[in-house]
């Protein structure tokens, strides 16, 4: 095709060809074009609707025919080569019988070239993920009829990741199909590739008797066999390490309330997972009553929440609201549980313990009552649903959200703790609470404030988890292990030791998990070495040293 030719106009040029090679010649060279009249155009000539007509000066024009008839049969006739009416001579919109034309023709052979042009239309897609997808089709697949295709859309491809998937593709079809070199070459094509998904086919094409027969094809062969072999390993090791940094963050966010209503406070909060229910119970009411509302039968009564019936992006942004939303539901939730019960057991560690299992009993039973007994699903915004792939290792954006949310959270703890009058406060009445009460410090607002913080970061921990699994009445039960396990290995009220702990047991569990090649056994390996580890360090990583303590 010429370089400034539209497609139209190779149709129009292939229309009025003699030789039936050169038409074939002219349609193949439409592989991989995106231009929307390609595919009608060819539709309408497999169907026997385009013509060629004479005009008034006798020129001959490929054209199709369209409109209502009129009474004698005749229609308007638009021009293939520019997509105009056809005027005839006194500049009018010429009127054709389809009667008195002959369709243009076309062979068997003509028919499969045409049809492989429309097969290959997504190669010419506006979306890259699309093209990709498509070009992964045809090279897994090592179709040769697609490779004419594949050649020429490589010449106009400017996005680099299809560039790659067309290498890989035109060397996996040249792998089946080349003489001897172009086998060899496409050996050496697919080593500097080293895409995981072109193993197979070199696997399989090394066991052909072409190449295991010839010492270099062989040997070419397992070269890209090793450099792929190289890069799983490679991917493996960093998808880990990331799956592991994300496992960690998840473990963190459950963790840091606890780390204050623990670690701080010395209260054994056995419902610290009902707080976390209260924050994705909170998500999920937010995200209905920004769609078509919520319908919900506590206790045998009938309540009917209304919806926004929002759309597109105003949709999309519940998540946004429901984040401050689960930090006050579930700080609320905690300023009841310490003003009703806490606030009678400071100091009484196993009293605390069994009346806070059985906070959490009732708690699970009452979300049991007022959303059902079974898992609800949160639907994730747009943004936190997809995922990058950068060199084959996959990053979704809810685990990298995560991660960054992990990271604000810990900062806003130790500036409060640290940089506020309130951390100020917090601090003292921990550290020596009579002292504190003897130089003004109104401790039980103290007390009230540091569970209220602490049990609403676990609210924001169950906003996130909502967005990875399904909420139900049992989901803070899921992590309450795990967050006491992570408190403790930190170290008892300290804020460092929690985030290393954290990321500590998220990398192991995870390593283990790819080492072991069984998630069950990676856990008890990662339970064992913690139970071993604090009988070497029972205070933990750090140490937190105050008169109260060691008194």
């Amino acid at each position: 095709m010429a370089a400034q030719e539209s497609a139209r106009q190779t149709i129009a040029r292939a229309i009025l060809a003699e030789a039936p090679a050169q038409r074939m010649e002219l349609i193949r060279a439409l592989a991989g074009e995106a231009d929307a009249a390609i595919g009608p155009l060819l539709a309408a000539w497999r169907e026997d609707a385009l013509f060629v007509a004479t005009t008034a000066a006798g020129e001959r024009v490929p054209v199709t025919l369209e409109g209502e008839p009129e009474a004698n049969g005749r229609r308007r006739a638009r021009r293939v080569d520019t997509g105009e009416l056809l005027l005839d001579a006194s500049d009018g919109p010429a009127r054709l019988a389809p009667g008195s034309l002959v369709p243009v023709e076309h062979t068997a052979a003509l028919r499969r070239v045409m049809k492989t042009v429309l097969d290959v239309a997504d190669l010419a897609h506006p979306e890259a993920a699309r093209r990709i997808r498509a070009i992964r089709t045809f090279g897994y697949g090592q179709q040769l009829d697609k490779l004419f295709a594949l050649e020429a859309r490589q010449r106009i491809e400017q996005t680099a990741g299809v560039q790659l998937a067309l290498r890989e593709a035109i060397a996996l079809i040249q792998l089946k199909h080349a003489p001897r070199d172009g086998r060899l070459a496409a050996l050496r094509e697919l080593q500097a590739l080293h895409t995981i998904g072109s193993a197979d086919a070199i696997k399989l094409a090394a066991k052909s008797p072409e190449i295991a027969g010839d010492p270099a094809l062989a040997a070419a062969a397992r070269s890209a066999l090793r450099a792929i072999d190289e890069h799983v390993t490679a991917v493996n090791f960093f998808g880990t390490l990331f799956r592991g940094l994300s496992l960690g963050s998840i473990l963190l966010v459950v963790a840091l309330g606890l780390a204050i209503t623990f670690g701080l406070m010395g209260v054994i909060n056995m419902a610290h997972g009902e707080m976390i229910a209260v924050g994705a119970y909170t998500t999920y009411v937010v995200q209905n009553l920004f769609g078509a509302g919520l319908a919900l039968s506590p206790f045998g009564w009938s309540i009917s929440l209304p919806g926004l019936n929002a759309q597109g992006w105003r949709y999309e942004g519940y998540f946004l609201l429901a984040l401050p939303l689960s930090f006050l539901a579930a700080a609320a939730m905690g300023l009841l549980l310490e003003r009703g019960v806490i606030r009678f057991l400071y100091r009484r560690p196993l009293e605390s313990l069994l009346a806070t299992w059985g906070v959490s009993l009732v708690l699970q039973q009452l979300f049991r009552r007022v959303f059902g007994s079974n898992n609800v699903q949160v639907s994730s915004p747009a943004f936190l649903s997809g995922n990058w792939t950068f060199n084959d290792i996959i990053f979704g954006w809810n685990r990298v959200f995560v991660i960054g949310f992990a990271g604000v959270i810990v900062l806003g703890v130790w500036l409060v703790l640290t940089r506020t009058s309130l951390g100020l406060l917090i601090r003292a009445v921990m550290q020596n609470r009579a002292m504190a009460a003897c130089l003004g410090v109104r401790t039980e607002r103290v007390n009230m404030a540091t569970f209220a913080l602490g049990s609403g970061l676990a609210g924001l921990a169950g906003a996130f988890l909502s967005q990875i699994g399904n909420v139900g009445p049992s989901l803070g039960q899921s992590y309450i292990v795990d967050s006491f396990m992570t408190v403790v290995v930190g170290g008892v009220g300290n804020l460092a030791g929690t985030v290393l702990a954290a990321l500590g047991i998220g990398m192991s569990d995870q390593t283990l998990q790819q080492l072991l090649l069984n998630p069950v056994l990676g856990k008890i390996t990662v339970l064992i070495a913690i139970i071993l580890f604090l009988q070497w360090r029972p205070a933990g990583i750090f140490v937190t040293r105050s008169r109260s303590l060691e008194g």
